[in-house]
C-alpha cells in the first residue's frame, strides 16, 4: 500500500481494515470531509459500493443490507448535519440489533468550538445507540498509530456482531489535502517496507475476536422442561427476530416435544417456512404455526395460558400483548443479551441465552417426537392445539371471505403475502401495513422472508430500508408501504436505478393515517381528520416519471392482484398503487373480528 498523504493513508488503512474484517458493502453519501474514506472504498476491490445522495437515505438503505445479511454494511458520510442525518437509522439499528458500521468525517480538533464551517461536535452524537463508538485520532504514518487504528476498526467490527449485534460508530477527523494529492515527506516512503504489519495489516481481521454462546445451565432447562410437561395449555411466542437469529429446526424440536402451539410474529421468520409444511394441517399433528391469533386471543372465553415461552422482540400484535399482560400465567423471555423485550412488565422469568439452544434443551428433557410422555397434561395439551387449529380455520375463512366481499387494507397484504412468490423477501412498513400483515398474512410453507423496522417502529426511511434488503439478495422483492411512509421517503426511490435494485412496491393509499382510526382520539372530531388523519390530495403518480419506475394505481381486489402478479413477473421496479377508504377499511377489520369472536 503506497500513499500520496496522510488522510489517503488514513483512509485506506481503514477501509483495508474494515474489508479484512468482513465489511463488503459501503454506501456512501457524497461529501468533501470523507473524500479520503470516499476514494478507499471505490478503489478497493473487496467491497461493493453504493452511492446514496440522501444521507438518511443511505443509512436506511445500510441497515436494510444488514438486516437482510445479518452482515454489517458501511454508511459514510461529510461532516455536519450530514452526520446527523444517519441517526434515525441508527436508533432503528440499535433497538432492532441490527449490524451497522457508521463513518462520520469530521474536522479536525482545532477548528472545533471556533465556529468553523460544518463543524458540530460529533464525538457522542447517537448517545448510547452504538455498541461501540470512537473518534479516531488524527491521520498520522507512525506504525504504531496505524496498528492502533487497525485495532480499533477490527473491534468496531466485531462490537457490531456477536449476541447483542447493532449499530457502532467510528468519528474520523481529516485536515486537508483530502483528496490523494501527493504532500512532500507527509508519509516516508520507507513506511511499508520496514513496517509492513502496520501497512498492510494481517490475513484477516487485525484482531480475530473469539465468542462463546450464551447458554442456559442445566438447572434452568430442566426447570422449563417441568414447567411445559406440568403445563395444560402451553405457548411459544415468537416475536419479531432477524434472519438467522434463531434456527427453525430448534423450534421444531421444541414443538414436536411439547406440542404446544407457536403463535409467530409475521417479522419472526417462522411464520412462513419449513414448519408450516407439517403443522398446519387437519391431520392432528403437534406442530401448529399460528398466524390470525390477532383476531380471536382475548376474546370472551377464549382461555388463558398456563406457562409461555417467549423469543425475540415485544409481539406486533396488541391483541396478544394484552392478552398475556393478563393471563397470570408464568412466563419465560429468552434473550441472548439478557435484555428485555417485554412492555407489559408481566413476564416471570427472563433467561440470559441463546434461544435455540433453550429449545433444543428443553425438547431433549421432553423426549423425542412421539409425545409418550405418559401425562394427562399431554392430553389437555392436544385439546388445546386442537382448539387454536379450529380457530385458525375459522379466521382464515372469514379472511377469505372478506376479501370476496371488499376491498381493504388487509386483504391487500393478505394477497402480498398469499402471492409472493417462493422464495421471496417481502419488507413491510410500520403503522398499518405491519399490523394488516399479522392478522392477513396467513403462514405459507414457503422461503419467505418477512421484514420490517420493528425497532423504533417509525414510518422513516421504509422504502430506502427495504431497497437495502433487496440489494443483499438475489430473491424478488416486494417493499409494502402506506402513503405517509411513502411520503416520507420518496428520495429513497433513485436507489432504484442509482443502485440496481429490482423491486414490486406496493403502495397502499388511504389518504392520511389510516392507523389512528384505532385510536380513541377518532371519536374527537375536530382536530381528527386535520391533525391526525392528516389528509394529503397527493398524487403520487409522478414519482413513476421523476425516479424512471412502471406505475399503475388500481381500486379493486381483482385489479390489485392483476397488477401484482404481472409486476411479479417484469423486471425491473413497479409502483402498484391501491386506494382504498381507511375509516371503511378499519370498520370492516372490526366486521371480521366480530364474526370471527362469534364462531369461535
Amino acid at each position: 500500500m503506497t500513499a500520496p498523504n496522510r488522510a489517503t493513508l488514513w483512509g485506506e488503512t481503514i477501509v483495508d481494515e474494515l474489508v479484512a474484517a468482513g465489511v463488503e458493502a459501503a454506501c456512501i453519501a457524497p461529501g468533501s470531509r470523507s473524500t479520503p474514506l470516499t476514494v478507499a472504498f471505490a478503489e478497493h476491490p473487496g467491497v461493493e459500493t453504493f452511492s446514496i445522495l440522501d444521507e438518511r437515505s443511505a443509512a436506511f438503505f445500510a441497515l436494510g443490507r444488514g438486516r437482510r445479511s445479518g452482515d454489517p454494511t458501511a454508511v459514510v458520510c461529510t461532516s455536519g448535519t450530514a452526520a446527523a442525518n444517519f441517526h434515525p437509522a441508527v436508533v432503528e439499528a440499535h433497538q432492532s440489533k441490527v449490524p451497522l458500521v457508521v463513518l462520520t468525517a469530521d474536522r479536525p480538533a482545532e477548528l472545533h468550538d471556533s465556529g468553523a464551517n460544518q463543524t458540530v461536535d460529533q464525538a457522542d452524537l447517537y448517545g448510547d445507540a452504538p455498541r461501540y463508538h470512537r473518534t479516531l485520532p488524527e491521520p498520522g504514518p507512525e506504525p504504531q498509530r496505524l496498528r492502533s487504528l487497525r485495532v480499533t476498526v477490527a473491534r468496531a467490527v466485531s462490537q457490531s456482531l456477536g449476541g447483542n449485534p447493532g449499530p457502532v460508530h467510528l468519528n474520523v477527523p481529516l485536515a486537508k489535502p483530502l483528496e490523494p494529492t501527493p504532500v512532500e515527506d507527509d508519509v516516508p516512503e520507507s513506511l511499508a517496507a520496514e513496517h509492513p504489519l502496520a501497512v498492510e495489516g494481517r490475513d484477516g481481521p487485525f484482531v480475530e475476536t473469539h465468542r462463546g454462546t450464551p447458554t442456559a445451565d442445566d438447572a434452568t432447562l430442566a426447570d422449563l422442561a417441568a414447567m411445559l410437561r406440568a403445563a395444560d395449555r402451553g405457548l411459544l411466542v415468537a416475536g419479531p427476530l432477524n434472519p438467522g437469529r434463531v434456527d427453525p429446526e430448534a423450534v421444531g424440536a421444541f414443538l414436536d416435544a411439547t406440542g404446544v402451539p407457536l403463535l409467530a410474529d409475521p417479522v419472526s421468520g417462522l411464520r412462513y417456512g419449513s414448519l408450516v409444511e407439517d403443522g398446519n394441517g387437519d391431520d392432528g399433528g403437534r406442530r401448529l404455526v399460528c398466524g390470525g391469533y390477532d383476531a380471536y386471543v382475548g376474546s370472551e372465553g377464549w382461555p388463558d395460558p398456563d406457562a409461555v415461552v417467549r423469543i425475540g422482540a415485544s409481539p406486533t400484535s396488541k391483541s396478544l400483548r394484552e392478552h398475556l399482560a393478563g393471563a397470570g400465567a408464568r412466563q419465560v423471555v429468552v434473550d441472548p443479551a439478557g435484555e428485555w423485550p417485554e412492555a407489559e412488565f408481566t413476564a416471570t422469568d427472563s433467561v440470559a441465552a441463546d434461544p435455540s439452544q433453550v429449545l433444543r434443551g428443553v425438547a431433549r428433557r421432553l423426549g423425542d417426537a412421539t409425545g409418550e410422555q405418559g401425562s394427562a397434561a399431554t392430553a389437555a395439551t392436544g385439546a388445546w392445539r386442537e382448539r387454536h387449529r379450529k380457530a385458525e380455520r375459522v379466521h382464515w375463512d372469514a379472511v377469505a371471505g372478506g376479501r370476496e366481499e371488499r376491498l381493504f387494507e388487509g386483504g391487500v397484504l393478505a394477497a402480498v403475502l398469499e402471492g409472493a412468490p417462493d422464495p421471496a423477501t417481502v419488507f413491510v412498513s410500520n403503522s398499518m401495513p405491519v399490523r394488516d400483515c399479522d392478522r392477513f398474512g396467513a403462514p405459507r410453507d414457503a422461503d419467505i422472508t418477512v421484514l420490517g423496522n420493528r425497532g423504533a417502529s417509525g414510518i422513516d426511511g421504509i422504502l430506502s430500508t427495504g431497497l437495502g434488503a433487496g440489494s443483499a439478495t438475489e430473491q424478488p422483492l416486494v417493499v409494502v408501504t402506506g402513503d405517509l411512509a411513502y411520503y416520507h421517503d420518496m428520495n429513497g426511490l433513485l436507489s432504484v436505478t442509482r443502485c440496481s435494485v429490482d423491486a414490486t412496491v406496493v403502495l397502499v393509499n388511504n389518504d392520511g393515517g389510516g392507523i389512528f382510526h384505532m385510536l380513541p382520539i377518532e371519536s374527537f372530531d375536530p382536530p381528527f381528520t386535520e391533525q391526525f388523519r392528516t389528509p394529503h390530495g397527493l398524487d403520487f403518480g409522478p414519482t413513476g416519471d421523476l425516479y424512471g419506475l412502471e406505475y399503475a394505481r388500481v381500486a379493486t381486489g381483482e385489479a390489485f392482484e392483476r397488477a401484482y402478479a404481472e409486476s411479479l413477473e417484469s423486471e425491473g421496479a413497479q409502483v402498484v398503487e391501491v386506494t382504498v377508504d381507511g375509516e371503511r377499511s378499519h370498520r370492516f377489520r372490526e366486521e371480521l373480528e366480530r364474526r370471527v369472536h362469534e364462531r369461535v
